[in-house]
């Protein structure tokens, strides 16, 4: 009798196939948004190459910080204290810069607790992915709202939020972060495009991706619920991202789209629907939010790049050679510079 064998699983440019970036099962509700991004992590991580070994996942606390458990499980994984990972992932990429760093955080433990932390990581411009996943509210404590909730928006209580929100893209980039953009969860070609162009960025890239709480804030009322976004996203631009290691031709309109070359010769191709923006300049960002917010609308796409601005890694002119990595004749001092220095201090 014949036998039939399945054909062997598709690999991609270094030989891994999609399995080799998935991570453990989820915990969280059934829907949750956050799980969404993180397949969208998983295959911007398989179809860029990137070795699972080479990323560094850092998190905080919150529903948000526990799916890094949920993708690629051969990479290394730290899961710092609340709002503290910015200066936890800071140490691990100066420690080892070759390292792709990829920090997972949400509204509350980034705009919150973590606000301080935020900015100064923003305002350094560390090579680090930071991803924050957005849903308006505490899912972990019941649902109140986070400080990225609308004004007028409702909890299902029926409770109104009085507080204007705050702009965590406005924040990043008036502090310095020299990738930004906001996507939604449910939009799988823009959001994985836009994880495909973060990271071909040597910098510090901030997406604030909106994520709905199916438990707590995804009703009539709420302005971070599916419905709502769906109703008042308004796209910034049609997202193309090429790989250096691909063609580089894509069809677009002359004099309608941008492109963006990135530090390892990948491009960024954003075809304009809103006339005559420029997404390297940060005065058109900021009004393009503002105006957005006036208007009631969810802004989405790449609001600010810059290639050009030097990384910390680079201001702190670091050793070709990750720190981790030099040995203990390099990086530890002798007694008789122990000594000179002791001498200048008398």
């Amino acid at each position: 009798m014949a036998t039939t064998t399945s054909p062997p699983p598709k690999t991609n440019r270094i030989g891994l196939n999609m399995l080799e970036y998935k991570g453990g099962k989820t915990t969280l509700c059934a829907g949750c948004g956050h799980n969404v991004i993180s397949e969208r992590i998983i295959d911007a991580m398989y179809e860029m190459g990137v070795q699972p070994e080479r990323v560094l996942k850092m998190s905080g606390i919150g529903c948000s910080s526990k799916t890094p458990a949920y993708f690629i499980s051969r990479a290394h994984s730290f899961n710092s204290v609340h709002g503290r990972m910015p200066s936890v992932t800071t140490g691990a990429v100066l420690a080892n810069h070759n390292m792709l760093a990829l920090g997972i955080s949400g509204d509350g433990d980034t705009a919150s607790i973590g606000i301080g932390q935020f900015i100064h990581l923003m305002r350094r411009n560390l090579p680090v992915i930071y991803i924050i996943e957005d849903n308006g509210v505490y899912g972990l404590t019941k649902g109140q709202f986070s400080a990225t909730a609308d004004a007028g928006s409702r909890l299902k209580t029926g409770v109104i939020n009085d507080l204007p929100a705050l702009d965590t893209c406005a924040l990043a980039i008036q502090a310095g972060a020299t990738f930004v953009g906001r996507s939604f969860s449910g939009d799988k070609r823009q959001l994985t495009a836009m994880l495909k162009a973060a990271i071909a960025h040597r910098g510090t890239v901030m997406l604030d991706i909106i994520s709905p709480c199916v438990t707590f804030n995804d009703h009539e009322g709420s302005t971070k619920s599916y419905q709502y976004v769906k109703e008042h996203e308004e796209p910034l631009q049609e997202i193309n991202f090429v790989p250096h290691f691909e063609n580089i031709e894509v069809e677009y309109d002359a004099g309608t789209t941008v492109d963006v070359a990135m530090h390892d010769g990948s491009h960024l191709r954003l075809r304009k629907l809103h006339e005559n923006y420029d997404p390297t300049d940060r005065l058109k960002a900021m009004h393009a939010l503002l105006d957005s917010h006036a208007k009631g609308e969810v802004l989405t796409g790449v609001f600010y790049i810059d290639t050009n601005k030097p990384s910390f890694v680079d201001l702190l002119n670091l050793s070709e050679h990750p720190l981790a990595t030099l040995p203990e004749n390099v990086v530890r001092p002798s007694p008789q510079a122990l000594d000179e220095v002791m001498e200048e201090l008398r």
